[in-house]
């Protein structure tokens, strides 16, 4: 219980993570509301088109070129955007600290061909490789999850092999070993609780790429037509953007300040987790 205790504490110092979590945690809410506190669909036209914010306070962030309103699309693109970037980061994680493990416990031919899995989804271009995965699979909120998660994994891969080549070294592994634990024990116990913080931390960043890359997908057409996002918002928004540029930038406003958010995030637990990153 104290550890945990100075784990807040130190997460408390950090008050840019703080911030971030009450954002997050704002977003989440109005994200899972949405069709409580929203009586239309985002996709209804419901008032006269190309309001600007301020115009019309049935429309706070004003109407697009359709009559949309635009805060009611916000807060169901924050669904489409949670969505993405926790299932997708959770897959890449998972994934990650799958063959990290295996390959740095294990080593021999196993660390090989991992290695060299890895080198070459490294030597793609993640974005190429997604999109070429979604065209494949077509433009859904499942195929994009399962592309951005299938793509993103390398960084946490190599991170928990090092991490796992250095626990494997100290001196209660190797106790473990003696004492006659099977290796699978010894990884479950020992070795992937003592790795699994940088992961952590890493998923958050995943997380951010996440987001962004849905958006790029939905902004090139790509994202599901059946659900509103803050890609395809900005993507039409680019139509009129000389003449109602607000209708691109209140979506771009929002994705920038939810991955800034879960950034910082990301650093807070890794004060929380680690005690040595708040010295």
């Amino acid at each position: 219980m104290s550890a945990h205790a100075n784990g807040f504490r130190r997460f408390a110092k950090a008050r840019s993570a703080v911030v971030a979590t009450i954002v997050l945690a704002v977003t989440i809410i109005l994200a899972i509301g949405a069709p409580l506190i929203f009586k239309a669909d985002a996709f209804a036209m419901v008032g006269k088109p190309f309001l600007w914010p301020g115009t019309d306070p049935r429309f706070p962030l004003g109407t697009d070129m359709f009559g949309r309103d635009i805060l009611t699309g916000i807060v169901y693109g924050a669904r489409v955007s949670l969505l993405v970037g926790l299932a997708a980061a959770t897959i890449s994680t998972a994934l990650g600290i799958a063959a990290g493990v295996v390959s740095g416990y294990f080593g021999g031919w196993a660390d090989h061909a991992l290695m060299r899995v890895t080198e070459l989804f490294q030597t793609m271009p993640p974005l190429v490789f997604v999109v070429t995965i979604v065209a494949i699979l077509q433009p859904s909120v499942v195929s994009i999850v399962v592309a951005i998660g299938f793509t993103s994994w390398t960084q946490t891969a190599r991170l928990i092999r090092a991490e796992t080549l250095r626990i494997r070294e100290s001196e209660f592994v190797q106790a473990a070993f003696a004492l006659g634990l099977t290796p699978v024990r010894i990884v479950v116990k020992h070795v992937l609780l003592n790795a699994i913080s940088p992961a952590i931390v890493t998923g958050t960043i995943l997380a951010g790429s996440a987001i962004l890359t849905e958006a790029a997908l939905s902004f090139l057409g790509l994202g599901d037509p059946n659900v509103m996002s803050w890609g395809s918002m900005i993507g039409a928004g680019r139509q009129v953007l000389r003449t109602a540029w607000y209708i691109a930038a209140i979506p771009g406003f929002a994705i920038v300040l939810t991955v800034l958010a879960i950034t910082a995030l990301g650093n807070g637990l890794n004060y929380f987790l680690d005690p040595r990153a708040a010295d």
